[in-house]
C-alpha cells in the first residue's frame, strides 16, 4: 500500500472519529408538544419564559445556563439577578435577538402558541415545557438536565424528590374523601379544572376538586355554583404569603359546609401554583389541612 493510501485511510479516519465526537455531544429532547427538539450540544445560554422554569433549572443545576428570565423569577435568591426580557405573556423580540440564545424554554398553556410560534419564525430554538401531574415536574427537571447537559445532577435531584412525593402519598392514602374548593381569585372568581396539577396535589391528599370536571384549564365561575357544589373545605391562594382578605368575604354564606364548620385556608400561591419541586411543601400543607378537617368529624 503507498504511502498517499495509508495517509488517506488515516485522515478518514480521524474524521470518523471527530464526527462521532459531535454526535456523543448532541441533544435530542421530546417536549410537551410531542416535537424533539434537537441541538448540537448541550445549551449554554438559556432564556426562561416562566418562574417555574427557571426553578426547575436550578433544580437540575443548570442555574449558571440562564441568561435572561421573565418578571416574578425570584426563587432561588440567585434568579433574582437575571435580566427581564418581559413577563410570560409579552416578551421584548429585540432584547432575545441581542441575547442571541441557543435554546428558549416556553410555558405552553402560559407564554402561549402565539409567542412560541413566533419564536420559531424568529429562529429560535424552543422547547416547550408543561406539567398537568406531580410526575410531569420531576420529568421536566430531568428534561433540563438533558438540554443543559447536567443530566447526572438533575437525575439525583428528582429522585430525591420522587421519594419525598412517594412518602407522602404513603402517608395519606385510604383517607376518607374531602370537597375541595380551590379559590386562585375573587375577582373574577376563579378556580382550576380536574387537569391542573393543583387537581393531583389534592387528590394526593385525599381531597375532591369539586370543579374537576369544568372544561377549562382555569375557569371563572360564580358564587351560585360554589354555593350548589357545597364544598367541605376551601382552599385560596391569592397572590402572597399573607392570607387574602378576600378569603372571609366567604363568611357571607353561611350555608356552605366549610363555612359552617369553620374551613377556610390558605396556601401561598409560589409552593402550590408554580410547578416546581417547593410543591410539595404547599401539598404537607393541604394535607394537614384535610387531616385537621377529617379529626373534626
Amino acid at each position: 500500500m503507498s504511502r498517499s493510501s495509508i495517509v488517506r485511510i488515516v485522515l478518514a479516519l480521524n474524521l470518523l472519529l471527530v464526527s462521532n465526537t459531535w454526535a456523543d455531544d448532541s441533544v435530542r429532547v421530546k417536549d410537551a408538544r410531542g416535537q424533539w427538539v434537537e441541538l448540537p450540544a448541550p445549551a449554554e445560554r438559556i432564556v426562561a419564559l416562566a418562574p417555574n422554569i427557571v426553578e426547575n433549572f436550578y433544580s437540575a443545576g443548570a442555574g449558571d445556563k440562564l441568561i435572561a428570565a421573565v418578571s416574578y423569577s425570584d426563587y432561588p435568591e440567585q434568579a433574582k439577578q437575571l435580566p427581564e426580557i418581559g413577563n410570560y405573556k409579552a416578551v421584548n423580540y429585540e432584547s432575545l435577538l441581542l441575547l442571541n440564545p441557543d435554546l428558549i424554554v416556553a410555558w405552553g398553556s402560559g407564554n402561549g402558541d402565539q409567542m412560541i410560534n413566533k419564536l420559531e419564525d424568529l429562529g429560535f430554538t424552543v422547547f416547550v415545557s408543561e406539567s398537568h401531574t406531580l410526575e410531569d415536574i420531576a420529568a421536566n427537571v430531568q428534561r433540563f438536565g438533558k438540554l443543559a447537559g447536567t443530566s447526572d445532577y438533575a437525575d439525583k435531584s428528582a429522585g430525591e424528590w420522587r421519594e419525598r412525593l412517594t412518602q407522602l402519598q404513603v402517608n395519606h392514602k385510604n383517607q376518607d374523601s374531602v370537597s375541595v374548593f380551590y379559590q386562585v381569585w375573587n375577582e373574577p372568581l376563579q378556580t382550576l379544572n380536574g387537569d391542573h396539577l393543583i387537581s393531583d396535589v389534592i387528590e394526593t391528599c385525599g381531597g375532591r376538586n369539586i370543579f374537576a370536571d369544568a372544561l377549562v384549564l382555569a375557569p371563572k365561575i360564580s358564587i351560585e355554583s360554589v354555593l350548589n357544589r357545597d364544598p367541605k373545605v376551601i382552599i385560596a391562594s391569592g397572590m402572597g404569603e399573607e392570607r387574602p382578605d378576600w378569603l372571609d368575604t366567604w363568611d357571607a354564606y353561611p350555608r356552605i359546609n366549610a363555612v359552617k364548620e369553620g374551613n377556610l385556608f390558605h396556601v401561598p400561591p409560589d409552593i402550590i401554583q408554580r410547578h416546581t419541586f417547593r410543591v410539595l411543601d404547599g401539598m404537607e400543607m393541604v394535607c394537614d389541612n384535610l387531616k385537621e378537617v377529617r379529626n373534626k368529624d
